[in-house]
Order: structure tokens, then C-alpha cells, then sequence
């Protein structure tokens, strides 16, 4: 179990009425606001927990951030777009109750692995921005569920035939090749959402993991046609995930990227 650094308070927080509408707010009691990080846990969209994340949340606390852990409902639970409006009402809630948790509501960022950084990079790219949001960080994102499809036909690894089942089991089993699912579909990929309010987005990949670096690539050609940077980082190996953001210098790499958009902590209560 993940010990809870001096001085900082963990809450649960309901953020709707399903069971996994829940967030853990991590937070200094100082009357100080802070900018906030949003953390996704990845789990092929069907599993998966936000206790999982302690460690890397703890981490971002220790800078001095306000921190909302999420769990969000699963493809078995509702099928898309439940995630994405989990994720946007999470943000939500903690901006409507910014001043008790210490938060700045006008800068925040958000950081998902895996499936998780799925839900990061379509929050960030929905309806042009959200308010506040000023940068999104993708970990092994999936940010293309039908590439993950094509992906994972029977030429594909174990890993990614598993992702093209799980891409389907979130659009409702609703297979993209019939006309009736092609509204689902489109609304899972993130590449067609890209517009010029959207903040500034950082993503990383291992050359030969099961989500390869051409995910990101997809985004990042239609962000940077509307304007918005967007830095895709590969590094060798086929690490995923938290694996990945494990290795050395990646976490260290990320924080300093959000710090750059994130702009000055409050001196006091470190």
C-alpha cells in the first residue's frame, strides 16, 4: 500500500452514481491552489483500477500538485462514449469544488496509460478543449481503435487480437464494418477530433510495443493542422504502460515537460 506523504489528505469523491464513478483526490489542506493532474488507469478499457496509480500519483503530490485519481466505468459496465463522459464529469465535479480540494481550475493536465491515455487524448480533443486544460499526456495510448481493429486481425500478436476484441467490446460489440456502428466508430477516434482549442499533447511509445508509436503519429498530424503542438517520443524495447513509464529518465522526461505548461507551484506546504 502506497504511504500518504506528510501533510496531505486523500478524499474519495463521487462523481456520479455507478459504483466506479469515483475519484481519489489527493490534496493539502493550506488553502493554497494548485495546478491539478488527472490520472487515467489503463486495462484494455475492462479492467483496471485507480489503486493501481497510487504510486505514480503519489509522485506528482510530492511536487506539489493536487492530484484526482480515476476510476471511470468499464466497457462492461456502459459502452462508449460512458469513459469519455466519466472522464469529462470527473473534471467537472473537482473544478466545481476546486477551492476545498486546493485547486487551480485554470490549469490543469491530464495523463493516461494504455486505454487510459485513450481517454486523456479524447477528453483533451472534445469539442475543441476544455476549459483550464492545459496539457494532456498519452502513455501507450490507444489512440486509434480502429487501427487497434485492423491491428489485431489474424496476422496480429496474442496482444493485439486482445486489444481488437476489447476495442469492440467498448463500442457495444458493434463491429466498425457494419453502417449501423460507423457513428460509435468515429467517436472513438481520436484523430478525427483534433481542433485548434485543443491543448498541447505529449505521448509515449516503445518502438515495438503492441500500441505502436503510428497511433500517436495519426493524432499528431491532425494537431499540428490545426495548430496545436503535439511531441510523440519513441524509445526502443516493447515495454507498455507503466512498464514503460518506469523506465529511467521517462517519468523524470514527463514531469518536466507538464511543469514547462503547468507553470509555477506555491512555494509553501512542499
Amino acid at each position: 500500500m502506497t504511504e500518504v506523504p506528510p501533510g496531505v489528505a486523500v478524499r474519495t469523491v463521487r462523481y456520479g452514481r455507478h459504483v466506479r464513478q469515483r475519484m481519489d483526490v489527493w490534496y493539502r489542506e493550506d488553502g493554497l491552489a494548485r495546478p491539478g493532474v488527472f490520472v487515467i488507469h489503463g486495462g484494455w478499457w475492462n479492467s483496471g483500477d485507480k489503486r493501481g496509480m497510487a504510486s505514480i500519483v503519489r509522485a506528482y503530490v510530492e511536487q506539489g500538485y493536487t492530484v484526482f485519481n480515476l476510476n471511470y466505468r468499464l466497457s462492461q459496465d456502459a459502452p462508449w462514449p460512458a469513459q469519455r463522459y466519466d472522464t469529462l464529469s470527473a473534471i467537472q465535479t473537482a473544478r466545481r469544488y476546486a477551492k476545498l480540494f486546493g485547486f487551480d481550475r485554470n490549469r490543469y493536465a491530464i495523463i493516461g496509460f494504455s486505454a487510459g491515455g485513450h481517454l486523456a487524448a479524447a477528453a483533451g480533443t472534445y469539442r475543441n478543449g476544455q476549459p483550464g486544460l492545459k496539457a494532456v499526456v498519452g502513455v501507450s495510448p490507444v489512440i486509434s481503435p480502429m487501427t487497434a481493429f485492423v491491428d489485431g486481425d489474424e496476422g496480429g500478436t496474442a496482444a493485439q487480437q486482445r486489444l481488437r476484441r476489447a476495442a469492440v467490446a467498448l463500442a457495444g460489440n458493434c463491429l466498425p464494418t457494419r453502417l449501423r456502428c460507423e457513428k460509435v466508430w468515429r467517436s472513438m477516434e481520436v484523430p478525427w477530433h483534433a481542433g485548434p482549442g485543443d491543448a498541447p499533447m505529449l505521448t509515449l511509445h516503445s518502438q515495438d510495443e503492441f500500441v505502436p508509436p503510428y497511433h500517436s503519429r495519426l493524432l499528431k498530424e491532425q494537431l499540428n493542422k490545426a495548430g496545436v503542438p503535439m511531441t510523440v517520443r519513441v524509445l526502443p524495447g516493447s515495454a507498455h504502460s507503466t512498464a514503460l513509464y518506469r523506465q529511467p529518465g521517462v517519468a523524470e522526461g514527463i514531469q518536466a515537460w507538464l511543469a514547462a505548461r503547468l507553470g509555477p507551484l506555491p512555494s509553501a506546504g512542499l
